[in-house]
């Protein structure tokens, strides 16, 4: 019997996690009072480990049966060993509570923080080098075309459909603004539903988006982000690009807001240009790290509110986590950024939506500012999910009106328009004639100069 018992101890104590094993070889080292307690605790289990041994073999296979011969007892042994197992355990975690405690942090630690040294992807230090080689190996795929950058415009959306058939009719309308905007002025576009990596979901899902993009179309020279919930409003104006010759990173923003009062909406990440360069792909590098979901995004969430003004407190978003990183590293980035605010790169829908009247009536497209909005933004707006900031009424109603305000400049150039621009009912704005090609649309944009001999 006590053979049993040993062989049974000996086969529990197996079956235990160590600290040390579960600590990765981490010694946890104890004082001498522990050890002392924990050697007596040890020889109270060994005892209380007979009597159970006694007990569970008389109420398995009977008192007469202890000293007797074998009768096919290989079902019971095991049950003893399992019964043993469960009742060592529950002692263990009597006996010495901190030690599960220790040994329980330890697990969730490691379970907790997967990505502590998160990187979006192989390290790479000689881009530019590379680019260049391609596009001299390449020269059918020139990164500029007539004098002018190419430019690819990047957006999407979640895998999934929208809660609601509505959220899905206004993506469709965003993409389909967005496309007329970008064959007007010679941009290709990409349109992505795939999160190309599960640990960047949500607002941070653009991060790896943009790196892939980079580094698998070096004959592009920038990459424009656009938010699914931002519309073209000026379909005639065209980016400054010269003004940019000297920077790599442009967004809507303003310098004081930003490096003087650190304010959570100091730029916006919505709509912005990033060149194809190695400075590029270091700042992703950089921005990236807080974005992992779960613990390492809810903890830099506190820490991006701590030091943010104004920013409430949620999780950390790529916003932010950008005004922090330029913030706290000005000298290594700030040169390249360029926060642009002389036109409307990201226009806030609450300030604009309601003037499209008044602005048709006194200015006209192509100047992108407060007078004629570049892009509107429809920030807290949520169409394609069950919550927002704003009634969903109020959001549906404003996107309506923004998309119809942008139609109207390209249904104009086939003589029609909008009844209103709460609606999608259209009108004709000229008669037919038998010298369609001597009619000139009103802004010039069948056959616009800035597309003229562009092939791409």
């Amino acid at each position: 019997m006590w053979e049993i018992r040993d062989s049974m101890r000996e086969s529990v104590k197996r079956g235990l996690p160590s600290v040390r094993g579960a600590a990765n070889g981490r010694s946890l080292a104890l004082p001498k009072a522990r050890s002392i307690q924990k050697t007596f605790n040890n020889l109270k289990i060994t005892i209380l480990c007979g009597f159970v041994t006694i007990l569970v073999l008389r109420g398995t296979i009977g008192v007469g049966n202890l000293g007797g011969q074998d009768t096919g007892g290989g079902g019971a042994s095991q049950k003893v060993a399992e019964e043993n197992a469960r009742a060592l355990e529950e002692i263990r975690r009597k006996e010495d509570p901190d030690e599960e405690s220790e040994l329980g942090m330890q697990i969730d630690s490691n379970a907790t923080y997967p990505n502590v040294t998160y990187t979006l992807g192989p390290r790479i230090s000689d881009w530019d080098q590379q680019r260049i080689s391609w596009l001299k190996e390449n020269p059918q795929f020139p990164s500029y075309v007539n004098g002018k950058p190419r430019i690819l415009l990047v957006t999407g959306s979640q895998p999934n459909p929208c809660d609601s058939s509505v959220g899905d009719h206004y993506l469709l309308k965003g993409i389909k603004n967005k496309i007329d905007y970008c064959r007007l002025h010679g941009i290709e576009i990409v349109y992505n539903m795939a999160h190309l990596d599960k640990e960047m979901a949500g607002y941070w899902a653009k991060l790896p988006l943009l790196r892939r993009l980079m580094l698998s179309h070096p004959e592009v020279e920038w990459i424009w982000w656009m938010d699914s919930d931002a519309m073209f409003t000026d379909m005639v104006f065209e980016l400054p690009l010269d003004k940019y010759k000297n920077y790599n990173f442009v967004l809507h923003g303003w310098e004081n807001l930003v490096y003087g009062k650190q304010s959570w909406i100091g730029l916006n990440t919505g709509s912005f240009l990033i060149r194809n360069c190695q400075w590029s792909l270091d700042i992703l590098d950089a921005w990236a790290p807080m974005g992992p979901k779960g613990k390492i995004r809810e903890e830099a969430g506190r820490v991006l509110t701590a030091h943010l003004e104004g920013r409430p407190a949620f999780e950390a978003d790529d916003q932010s986590a950008l005004i922090y990183l330029l913030i706290s590293q000005k000298k290594l980035w700030g040169d390249k950024v360029f926060l642009e605010s002389s036109y409307f790169l990201h226009g806030f829908w609450v300030v604009v939506v309601d003037k499209y009247e008044d602005m048709i009536r006194t200015y006209h497209p192509g100047l992108g500012d407060e007078r004629w909005p570049f892009v509107t933004h429809f920030v807290g707006c949520k169409p394609c999910g069950s919550y927002g900031d704003y009634p969903v009424e109020r959001c549906l109603k404003s996107m309506e009106r923004a998309f119809n305000f942008a139609d109207n400049q390209i249904l104009q150039i086939y003589g029609f328009k909008h009844r209103t621009l709460n609606t999608a009912k259209v009108k004709r704005t000229r008669n037919e004639t038998a010298s369609p090609l001597e009619v000139k649309d009103e802004f010039n944009l069948l056959h616009p100069s800035f597309t003229a001999s562009k092939s791409l």
